[in-house]
């Protein structure tokens, strides 16, 4: 997928030369790679354009959303296009560092800022993606309307095109509907686990591989709670801020709900005996 037909694209688009150029860890779905010209460094990032159609156009307007809000620091998106079949989105690259005395604290600030910006309704400008999985943002007016139709139902539907079969889920949606605050929208990172953010040369965090929306502001803090990494000085410090509703604790579960199918669609098995707890207790 990088030729030396493609560097040579590149180099055209920045005009400029690519003097070194190194992979970077990707994950499974992207090839990423480091740049660096006479003037700049840069993270370059690849994949198939049939395989994952606006894949990276989303990303960078999901970028651009959380810079504009301007608390964390994002990575400046510099282009994002196609090449024939392969895609690819140039960002800045953010030099790492260590994190400053009161991270967390200043973490659980900013998330507090970012999730009080909210829009008359939940949902995003354009459908994008949660790993290699399509995310759907078609907008609705109650987070409950949200939750079940543009993230629930379209992974139950697809974890059951999958041979994964469940029990009860009109009764499980009729169920949970109760139980989700209504309250208004998030501005939220929507993959928020301990990889999708960095510290960087001045010990501050910025966020990276958002999937954007205007959803309940609770499922950042649930998915921030499935994998850990998180200090809870950063959980007390946004509470004192901006506090949750009551018996948000109680909800985790709800809110993983959706993490976990999209694990269970992406990897296999090893989700569905937790899928099926969770639904149990709402059915």
């Amino acid at each position: 997928m990088f030729s030396n037909h493609f560097i040579r694209y590149i180099e055209d688009l920045l005009d400029e030369e690519v003097k070194q150029k190194k992979p970077l860890t990707g994950g499974d779905i992207n090839q990423v790679f480091f740049l660096e010209t006479g003037t700049r460094k840069l993270v370059l990032k690849l994949n198939s354009l049939s395989d994952f159609p606006k894949m990276f156009e989303a990303e960078a307007i999901g970028l651009r959303e959380l810079k504009n809000v301007n608390i964390f620091r994002t990575p400046n998106v510099i282009q994002y296009g196609h090449s024939e079949d392969t895609a690819f989105l140039l960002l800045e690259y953010i030099q790492s560092g260590k994190p400053v005395k009161n991270f967390w604290i200043n973490f659980g600030e900013q998330l507090a800022l970012v999730h009080q910006k909210s829009r008359p309704f939940f949902g995003f400008e354009i459908d994008n993606y949660i790993g290699n999985l399509p995310q759907y943002n078609t907008n609705c007016d109650s987070a409950a309307e949200f939750y079940i139709t543009q993230r629930l139902y379209p992974q139950f539907t697809l974890a059951s095109q999958k041979g994964f079969s469940f029990r009860n889920l009109d009764v499980f949606y009729n169920n949970i509907e109760k139980e989700i605050p209504k309250e208004g929208s998030s501005l939220i990172h929507g993959d928020l686990w301990n990889g999708n953010y960095i510290v960087d040369s001045d010990g501050n965090s910025c966020f990276i591989d958002p999937a954007v929306s205007y959803a309940p502001r609770e499922m950042d803090i649930a998915m921030m709670h499935l994998f850990g990494g998180f200090d809870s000085q950063l959980f007390q410090t946004y509470e004192d801020i901006f506090p949750l509703q009551p018996n948000w604790k109680e909800r985790i579960p709800l809110w993983q709900m959706y993490y976990l199918l999209v694990h269970l669609n992406i990897f296999g098995s090893s989700c569905y005996d937790r899928v099926k707890q969770i639904l149990k207790v709402y059915t």
